[in-house]
């Protein structure tokens, strides 16, 4: 049967004139989240993202409005149930030990990320992938165990980046890709150095080199900005705002994003495993206050959807604060005197403890009495998140199929609440086979609903981002950070 096109073709790179060489060097920080288990592996826990998006490529990566758009693939097309997809390489790319890149490449990282033995976070999103063909180093076919029109979003997950055949032991310290720079040195609790890649296959990129810096404190790291230490920083709270809003050494961009940040109630510890207490204890907040209170305003209502706002399957849901609701449902649960809930918070990320704090202001009015636990930030993730009953989280965005799966499908390995539902599940596996479109969005727009029904998690707001970057930094676009060119970025 006649296949159709998905993708536009390679874009055309400018040509002509000269290309200036290289210069000065690009400070940033990392968080440190994952302590003594960060590493270069970009399909693990542990991946430092801050330096991992600048060795490393995806095959197609979102343009400057979330599509999919070219990258290590050129074009990409698929049969007419979608089942089999195509995808086109790029010629004449290098990694960064000199090998070419090929269709062996891709077909060994995407078998890592598959093989659930290497425990990958990243598997849920392709999971679909049955098996993989290579006709030739330019061509890799990828057949799945059920229709699914929606893989090119899933391939732009920031996790699914290229590595070299057979590097799967040593990738974590190496950090070989064929990204825009270079590994120089990694020490993720001090200062990562990253060199230039002068083949890579966009152009030379504009900064000379790069040095990522472990600070896990938010304070710190916004003292690091001030203090001319680190270039940019992109989780400038809006308390924070008035610092640099009148300071001529900085410049400010605000980016709306489909990232979020919220509280995470674990299904499989009491009282949370009553569905009328998941309820309750997102019932007693009043959304719209805390995004006025935390943000400023700069973000959008989520009622409990991971799904971002511009989705094109974002369910449209209603979520006002019901104080007697909450109350009325603690009672059923056998709670008619409230509950007491320990909240565990760190200023890893800085907008947490507010949250946390307003929370608790706003629970408080229905009985429930929220002790808030302030830890460490380093280690956080590994020590903190999804082994205490209730904790900070946050997500950057992720297509709708990406999300729901990787944070409440039963099996997902990073399923924070431990969020067990056969129904949900089942609506996922039915939209994912679904080629209606119409029909599809329906059965993502049910399984949010089904959640907001169901589910332990509150979210509630999609974050607009404000990035911070001195005065001499050009070339960061205002877009959601996994779309960001890092070999645009200059410093004069």
């Amino acid at each position: 049967m006649k296949k159709y096109l998905i993708a536009a073709t390679l874009m055309v790179l400018a040509s002509g004139g000269a290309i200036a060489a290289p210069s000065g060097t690009f400070k940033q920080a990392h968080e440190y989240g994952f302590g003594d288990k960060s590493s270069l592996d970009p399909a693990s826990r542990g991946r430092v993202l801050q330096i991992t998006e600048k060795l490393m490529s995806r095959l197609i990566r979102p343009d400057m409005k979330g599509s999919p758009s070219p990258d290590l693939a050129v074009s990409w097309s698929a049969n007419s149930q979608a089942t089999e997809w195509t995808l086109k390489l790029r010629d004449g790319v290098k990694f960064h030990d000199g090998s070419a890149f090929d269709s062996g490449d891709v077909i060994y990282t995407f078998n890592r990320v598959l093989n659930p033995e290497n425990k990958s976070p990243a598997r849920s999103a392709i999971k679909m992938i049955e098996k993989m063909e290579a006709p030739d180093k330019s061509t890799v076919t990828f057949k799945l165990s059920t229709p699914f029109a929606d893989l090119p979003l899933q391939l732009m997950d920031y996790r699914l980046r290229i590595i070299p055949e057979g590097s799967g032991d040593s990738i974590a310290a190496s950090g070989i890709g064929t990204g825009p720079f270079k590994l120089l040195k990694f020490d993720a609790a001090g200062t990562t150095k990253l060199e230039a890649n002068m083949d890579y296959w966009e152009g030379a990129p504009g900064v000379a080199n790069m040095e990522i810096i472990g600070i896990g404190d938010g304070q710190a790291r916004l003292q690091a900005l001030l203090g001319g230490q680190i270039h940019f920083e992109d989780k400038v709270t809006n308390q924070q705002k008035p610092m640099f809003a009148s300071n001529n050494k900085f410049k400010m961009m605000e980016v709306p994003t489909g990232n979020w940040r919220g509280l995470v109630f674990r299904t499989d510890v009491a009282p949370f495993t009553d569905i009328r207490v998941r309820q309750a204890v997102r019932m007693a907040a009043d959304r719209g206050e805390l995004v006025k209170l935390i943000l400023g305003g700069s973000a959008t209502i989520a009622c409990d959807t991971p799904v971002k706002p511009d989705d094109q399957y974002r369910a449209d849901i209603k979520c006002p604060q019901d104080i007697a609701g909450a109350k009325k449902l603690l009672s059923e649960a056998g709670f008619a005197n409230g509950i007491d809930v320990d909240v565990y918070v760190a200023t890893l990320e800085p907008t947490w403890p507010t949250l946390a704090e307003a929370y608790q202001q706003q629970a408080a009015k229905a009985g429930i009495r929220v002790n808030i636990k302030q830890v460490p930030s380093d280690g956080y993730w590994k020590d903190i998140w999804m082994q205490k009953p209730v904790s900070a989280t946050r997500w950057n965005e992720r297509p709708a199929d990406s999300a729901l799966h990787e944070i409440y499908l039963s099996t997902a390995k990073w399923n924070e609440s431990y969020y067990k539902d056969a129904d949900f599940d089942a609506l996922l596996a039915n939209a994912r086979r679904e080629l209606n479109f119409d029909k599809r969005r329906a059965l993502y727009v049910q399984a949010q609903e089904h959640l907001y029904q169901t589910a332990g998690t509150l979210i509630p707001y999609h974050v607009s981002k404000l990035y911070v970057m001195g005065a001499n930094v050009n070339g960061i676009d205002a877009v959601e950070n996994h779309s960001i060119r890092w070999h645009k970025v200059t410093v004069k």
